[in-house]
């Protein structure tokens, strides 16, 4: 059997990949990575400035990139921004669903409002974005899907009620479209995860008894940087994981192993 590098195996050279949420946080150091190995990105995010100075990053790196500044929770816009993908590129490759948030309350502080708000950004928006892209990857028989979720899928923790709620049905819901999906050779797999400094995060984690807890639970010892997620990403995009779909890759340091 033919051996192959892992630069020829991870290599994303001519793949064109979008990504949600791409103006910080998670979302932009994914986009960049995509960019280093190879891709071209189509970068989503409300902030068009902070869009256009990861554009000015990814081409300082010799690939293209589309910012496109759009909210996600209108389900309507997301076909046309999809297609806009698609006519400027030619093919989408890759998604990463990426765009999520959260309000840490106690349930019974949690209001309507903060439940939609949560949501409609982690689950619903996914769900119609996917949808979008879905429908030109079926036409190219092929097509890699990755989700963002969270160990708080698979585990409670205090104040999480709504967040969990929705990271549990973004592994559903990747499990799901990974049937439903396979005849047409499209890949849909998510990786999940621990808390990671970042600016959504970075708040929360100043709270030194909550930050405490948090250590405690993790048998590595420590939080997760940006970069800790990079080989699932890689790896889940490339030609290497054509075999592995309906996954969600859990990077938690061993949480979820308690």
């Amino acid at each position: 059997m033919a051996g192959y590098k892992a630069s020829e195996l991870f290599n994303l050279s001519g793949k064109i990949a979008i990504v949600t949420g791409a103006s910080k946080g998670i979302g932009r150091s994914i986009a960049l990575l995509l960019a280093q190995n190879g891709a071209d990105v189509a970068l989503m995010a409300r902030n068009e400035e902070e869009l256009m100075e990861i554009t000015k990053e990814i081409e300082k790196l010799g690939q293209k990139a589309l910012p496109i500044a759009v909210d996600l929770t209108d389900i309507d816009e997301i076909p046309n921004v999809i297609e806009k993908v698609y006519k400027h590129f030619g093919k989408i490759d890759i998604l990463i669903n990426n765009a999520g948030m959260n309000i840490p309350k106690p349930i019974e502080e949690v209001t309507e409002e903060d439940w939609d708000q949560v949501i409609d950004i982690n689950v619903k928006s996914v769900f119609f974005i996917t949808k979008a892209a879905g429908k030109y990857m079926k036409a190219a028989a092929q097509g890699k899907i990755i989700n963002v979720s969270s160990q708080m899928a698979f585990v409670g923790y205090y104040k999480r009620s709504a967040y969990a709620s929705s990271k549990g049905a973004i592994t559903q819901l990747t499990k799901s479209l990974a049937i439903e999906w396979a005849p047409y050779n499209i890949n849909v797999n998510a990786v999940a995860p621990t808390f990671i400094e970042t600016p959504m995060t970075r708040k929360m984690l100043d709270d030194e008894d909550f930050k405490k807890d948090v250590l405690s639970r993790i048998p590595l010892g420590r939080l997760a940087k940006e970069e800790d997620l990079f080989g699932a990403f890689v790896f889940l995009t490339s030609n290497a994981a054509d075999m592995v779909t309906g996954q969600t890759l859990i990077v938690d340091g061993g949480w979820t192993v308690w």
